[in-house]
């Protein structure tokens, strides 16, 4: 029994046509290998008996991972994360909802300046979010405290709720909320009953793509956080500046599964709402 054929071409197919399309998928697998060989060549390095981070590596250890459980700093660090990444993305989910929700529903002067203004944290520079934030948040006292760091990833992580629940209501059909509305549901009844179940997809797709901003931020937690709020992020960062260390090639694998985990996560919710 034979084979069957890699691709098969249409008769009008020339040799050019044929090589143009091999071409195109090596070129293709060249780029995707390129950018993932960074990130692959990180995790074997996790499993380094070495106090380097250098191939060619000497032996197999499980310390780091070890450190990475047993180390003050480390576990300080993952808590604060796992405390502040879930209330950003909480307060983000809701605020970037509404806004999205509001501005669909209705057409007013100035909604585009509005629009822009809402997302303004995707396009600003982070450096620049961060000084003018501790310079506000240091006036308020909301500088150095869980509260504030809270806001700020909040702040950085509503743009994308309010993108994407955005494009999910393009497709939305308000006359449900009118014929629930007509029928005598309240404004809050209808929008939990009839609104919300409908976009749901888009408020999770946005959610997790807040929780990953507020997960991955460092460059505004350098200047809000104080010693007791550092970061995940924020301790690799002063382990890398301070001194390299195989934990930090621990806890990137770690974030590189978490990350793998929320994508796939994203692309199932993807498909069900299609």
């Amino acid at each position: 029994m034979s084979l069957p054929a890699l691709h098969v071409f249409p008769a009008y197919a020339t040799l050019a046509d044929k090589f143009g399309w091999y071409a195109l998928r090596v070129l293709c697998f060249g780029v995707l290998l390129f950018l993932l060989l960074p990130i692959l060549v990180i995790i074997p390095l996790s499993f380094s008996s070495s106090t380097f981070l250098a191939y060619p590596m000497p032996g197999w250890s499980m310390r780091w991972y070890e450190n990475l459980f047993t180390s003050d700093d480390w576990i300080r660090a993952t808590r604060n994360s796992f405390i502040v990444a879930p209330l950003a993305t909480l307060l983000a989910t809701v605020l970037g909802t509404l806004a999205a929700v509001g501005l669909a529903r209705v057409q007013f002067f100035g909604k585009g300046a509005l629009m822009s203004l809402l997302i303004a944290p995707m396009v600003v520079p982070v450096v620049v979010v961060g000084v003018s934030t501790y310079l506000f948040f240091v006036q308020i006292g909301l500088a150095d405290t869980y509260l504030g760091l809270v806001l700020v990833h909040a702040a950085l992580g509503a743009p994308f709720v309010l993108t994407t629940v955005l494009a999910t209501l393009q497709s939305f059909n308000h006359n449900l909320v009118r014929a629930s509305l007509g029928l005598g549901a309240g404004p809050i009844s209808t929008f939990f009953r009839v609104t919300l179940p409908i976009i749901a997809p888009g408020v999770i797709s946005g959610a997790l793509f807040a929780f990953a901003t507020s997960f991955d931020e460092v460059v505004v937690t350098l200047f809000i956080a104080g010693p007791n709020q550092v970061t995940l992020p924020r301790q690799m960062f002063t382990g890398i500046r301070e001194n390299i260390s195989p934990t930090i090639a621990a806890v990137a694998t770690l974030l590189i599964i978490f990350t793998t985990l929320l994508m796939l996560a994203l692309e199932w919710v993807r498909g069900r709402r299609h």
